[in-house]
């Protein structure tokens, strides 16, 4: 209520960010983001240790704090259940979202059910190929061992000489659509996925829905990727990938080969 007592506005947009122990990435990337009445920043807490939760609020946010870590899926629908804005970005603690671009991406979606994510770069200003070809085993493999074999098959950017390059989904780290497109998803998340695969799952849901999914070239945000699974070896983070490996191709077997998926042009990303 403001000073009147007559209520608010609804926001334009709604920015919703899961947090577990991010303190560190907020203070990194969101400590230059400012909201203002066409936006607002919901920020869904896993049990936090670290001050997260006291460092987001001092941003502004608007911080649901949960009793547990329920992983990303389930975290992303309670803000979703709470998301007032006509348009809704799901957005990573390490993306520096901003502000300005909002209304690019605005522009591109229109009335549209679509799924989009602003091209994300590395901190060094290197494109990030956060769109993605068909989610064969295979590719996801390669794309581990040998990355280089798979660009412009599985990992996609955006092109330069179209403002919507055409994906089959977009990496969790940043995916934006109308409210009520997500509405059009179960979930809109799926909270059988802990952590991992969530996101290809939802764009193929969308696809299935008639809904697309499209990287643009006209806003590029900064996304500081880390893969809990890269680097020095840890159990957890890979006994939860696996996890979530077996349920997505347990839903989706055609999509352990392209042998298997024989109406998918192998270099066809939309």
């Amino acid at each position: 209520m403001d000073v009147s007592g007559s209520r608010r506005p609804d926001p334009r947009w709604s920015l919703i960010t899961v947090t577990y122990n991010s303190a560190d990435r907020l203070r990194e990337y969101w400590s230059g983001f400012r909201a203002d009445d066409r936006v607002e920043w919901i920020v869904v807490d896993n049990a936090s240790t670290d001050g997260t939760v006291e460092f987001a609020r001092s941003l502004g946010a608007q911080v649901i704090q949960l009793d547990e870590n329920r992983g990303f899926g389930a975290a992303n629908n309670v803000g979703f259940a709470s998301a007032r804005g006509e348009y809704t970005a799901f957005v990573n603690p390490d993306v520096a979202a901003d502000v300005a671009n909002l209304s690019v991406l605005e522009r591109l979606i229109g009335d549209r059910h679509l799924l989009v994510s602003p091209q994300l770069v590395n901190d060094d200003g290197s494109l990030q190929p956060n769109g993605r070809g068909w989610p064969y085993l295979t590719d996801k493999v390669l794309n581990r061992l040998a990355p280089e074999r798979v660009q412009g098959r599985y990992r996609l950017s955006a092109e330069r000489d179209r403002a919507l390059t055409p994906v089959v989904w977009l990496t969790g780290a940043a995916v934006a659509g109308r409210h009520e497109t997500f509405e059009l998803l179960d979930g809109p998340w799926d909270d059988h996925f802990f952590l991992y695969y969530e996101d290809t799952d939802l764009a193929l849901r969308a696809r299935r829905a008639g809904i697309p999914s499209a990287v643009t070239s006209q806003v590029f945000w900064t996304h500081g990727w880390a893969r809990e699974t890269a680097g020095r070896f840890r159990l957890t983070p890979w006994k939860r990938e696996v996890s979530s490996m077996l349920k997505f191709y347990a839903r989706y077997p055609h999509l352990l080969s392209p042998a298997l998926h024989p109406k998918a042009k192998r270099g066809a990303h939309g």
